[in-house]
């Protein structure tokens, strides 16, 4: 498929998207949580190797491979990450054919407290060491270690999505096509920009944008059957946002929010304006989302198709019924863990593993009884 054609695939897939939302009774599913290991230091981010070992970033810089429930020294030629505020080593995510190229793809902040900004880059892995790193993309610099985003997802044409966020105090910038911040990026498996973006060719705007009004994209997934890309984005009090991703799409950030300032200041008296995308669903109060996946495993028949979400703020799972992939009824799961959990994917086995912060973190593994 040329780059045209899967543009214009996605336009396809979201206008098909029904908008109509609905409820239906919690479904009941039995299973069991296995905890995997305690021995990790703030974990971020996770990706499956071939051979059911686990990649594990931890924010404050180090790459782990965790294989049978033990968990490895630091890979080697990590680069130097900004650890500080909400800055550091972040998300992991495997090539499509990792099996025969060992590539891995990793983002971190990098630079100052008053000047950083977002990095991707890639690596081989061999054993314990990443080999021949690149820097595939810099976001522009901004004033505060915050609201990176940062997660990653490959695309059926081999394209990557980067979710990158506003900095906080220059949301202003979700809005300015000129600047990186607050935006979705799109980009090739190199770093570069890909030609049917939607911004290709324009003068004073960034070609590698693929929407923009975001705040702070902590999640994206994305379902290859449909070719839909979901995000989550967490809100300030209140506003938490899920939407569909169009290209060239203003989701809006700041100028309209359903969210008020921490200080309880008004940010907009807007909840919608002509020409801006309103979330799929919102949360106020904020369940501070953090990580979400897509459930297209076989171990949970029940839960086919339905998308997870991790809460910092209520300690639990939100399960979101996605009946022909529209948002319905919202169920909370896994509350007995009582962490903070950072992140959720689905394993090639169908189970769910979710990443819980702290200095003694851990990974839990959702298994039928």
């Amino acid at each position: 498929m040329n780059n045209m054609k899967y543009l214009a695939s996605l336009f396809i897939a979201f206008f098909l998207f029904s908008f109509v939302v609905f409820t239906q009774p919690a479904i009941a599913v039995d299973y069991r949580l296995v905890k995997i290991t305690d021995e990790l230091n703030e974990p971020w981010g996770l990706a499956f190797l071939p051979n059911g070992d686990l990649l594990v970033t931890e924010l404050s810089g180090s790459l782990k491979r965790v294989s049978n429930g033990k968990v490895s020294d630091p890979i080697h030629n990590v680069p130097e990450v900004l650890y500080e505020g909400q800055g550091g080593l972040m998300d992991v995510v495997l090539h499509p054919n990792f099996t025969t190229n060992n590539l891995v793809y990793l983002t971190y902040a990098a630079g100052t407290s008053e000047a950083n900004h977002l990095v991707l880059m890639r690596a081989r892995l061999e054993g314990d060491t990443l080999m021949n790193p690149e820097i595939l993309y810099k976001t522009q610099n901004r004033n505060r270690p915050v609201h990176y985003g940062g997660r990653l997802v490959f695309l059926n044409d081999g394209s990557l999505i980067l979710t990158h966020g506003d900095a906080f105090d220059e949301r202003e910038k979700a809005q300015d096509l000129s600047s990186s911040s607050g935006k979705i990026l799109r980009l090739t498996e190199t770093g570069d920009v890909p030609p049917d973006n939607p911004f290709i060719n324009q003068s004073g705007v960034l070609p590698e944008i693929f929407s923009y009004g975001h705040r702070n994209p902590q999640a994206v997934v994305y379902d290859p059957q449909s070719n839909l890309i979901y995000t989550h984005e967490h809100g300030p009090r209140g506003g938490d946002e899920l939407n569909l991703m169009r290209p060239g799409v203003n989701y809006g950030w700041p100028a309209i929010t359903y969210g008020i300032d921490y200080s309880g200041a008004t940010i907009s008296p807007y909840t919608s304006l002509p020409g801006m995308e309103q979330p799929l669903t919102y949360w106020d109060p904020s369940i501070a989302p953090s990580g979400m996946t897509l459930y297209q495993g076989e171990l949970f028949p029940k839960w086919q198709g339905d998308l997870f979400l991790t809460s910092l703020r209520f300690k639990n799972v939100y399960r979101i019924d996605m009946q022909d992939r529209t948002p319905g009824d919202q169920q909370t799961l896994f509350s007995d863990i009582k962490e903070r959990l950072r992140d959720i994917r689905t394993a090639p086995d169908g189970s769910l593993y979710i990443l819980a912060e702290g200095e003694n973190g851990t990974i839990w593994q959702v298994l039928r009884k």
